[in-house]
């Protein structure tokens, strides 16, 4: 049971009743950071609606390939080679998120990892909103060095054990959740919940293989579990900004915020394909912002607010891409 560390003052006596009923709060280890990367570990600490552990769930996970970054999460070849697929742990993992807000310390990254792993299994997660506690140490204005997890835990007395341990980062970050979440209930703070959107679409690439393979895996070069993936220029002019009813033309500049249900990947390449510039970042340039989260806070969304630049959501997107302007025309 995790000890009561809270400096935030007393439990609130009324609890907001916008309040989600549960949370599961999650870390998962990876491969590395890219679209491509697997997950090799998973923990799930559940919580109630006031923050309280209900219990925790921890399972190794064979990513048929080589663990990456060996050096940081310390998960080997050997060590993995007896573990489930994530298809094997598919449906206990889920039942572990059915019906709770997905709690992660950058609760982006967690997700999509989950999402991508899902969608190679041919299934979709039972999650429908996600909390990073990022965002809510920010909402709650805690004096913080960084963001990183270590200072947060530090924040509320908490100690870690082992660092990039699937199941003590979790533990971690429940107990340091806790407090914060009562610190937000008793000051009334509204929870920065994003909409979870699974994939429903999905394309990995193979991955480069080297040397012999160990344990069933594809072995990577040192170095190369983080690859950057350059596009080509944009062959057309940039016409300026997107007219709200109008048509996409070729060479418009597309930058895409949020999560979206088809694969980013997927997505962009289908915009490349069409003739527009995809743009990692949004400017006084940019003639659309593609996301499905207008309110959020995002530092894209921001922007396009100041910029004035016009925002379709995606199956607006989808349906202008079926029929995009020639350049010139």
């Amino acid at each position: 049971m995790l000890e009561d560390r809270t400096t935030e003052g007393p439990r609130p006596t009324e609890w907001p009743t916008a309040y989600p009923r549960g949370y599961a709060v999650v870390d998962v280890e990876t491969t590395g950071l890219a679209r491509d990367d697997r997950i090799i570990s998973a923990a799930v600490y559940r919580l109630d609606a006031r923050g309280e552990v209900e219990d925790h769930w921890y399972t190794l996970v064979n990513p048929e390939r080589d663990p990456g970054p060996v050096w940081i999460h310390g998960l080997t070849s050997e060590v993995l080679a007896g573990a489930p697929l994530f298809a094997d742990v598919a449906e206990e993992f889920a039942e572990r998120l059915t019906g709770r807000v997905l709690v992660a310390h950058n609760a982006a990254f967690d997700w999509q990892m989950i999402a991508r792993e899902y969608a190679r299994a041919q299934r979709q997660p039972p999650v429908r909103q996600r909390l990073c506690t990022i965002a809510l140490s920010k909402e709650l204005g805690l004096a913080l060095p960084n963001h990183k997890l270590e200072s947060l835990a530090a924040h509320f007395g908490v100690v870690q054990q082992r660092a990039h341990h699937a199941l003590d980062d979790a533990r971690v970050l429940a107990e340091a959740f806790r407090p914060s979440l009562r610190a937000a209930a008793g000051s009334g703070v509204r929870l920065p919940l994003h909409e979870c959107r699974p994939l429903t679409e999905w394309r990995d690439r193979p991955a480069p293989l080297i040397g012999r393979q160990a344990g069933g895996y594809g072995g990577r070069q040192p170095g190369s579990w983080r690859p950057a993936r350059k596009r080509p220029a944009c062959p057309y002019p940039n016409p300026g900004r997107y007219r709200p009813g109008g048509r996409l033309r070729q060479g418009m500049r597309v930058a895409f915020s949020g999560d979206t249900s088809v694969d980013r990947e997927l997505l962009e390449d289908r915009a490349t394909e069409a003739g527009l510039h995809v743009s990692t970042s949004l400017s006084r340039l940019t003639s659309l912002l593609v996301t499905n989260d207008p309110d959020s806070g995002t530092s894209k969304v921001v922007k396009a607010r100041q910029y004035g630049t016009p925002v379709l959501d995606e199956a607006a997107f989808g349906q202008l891409l079926r029929d995009v302007e020639p350049a010139g025309g």
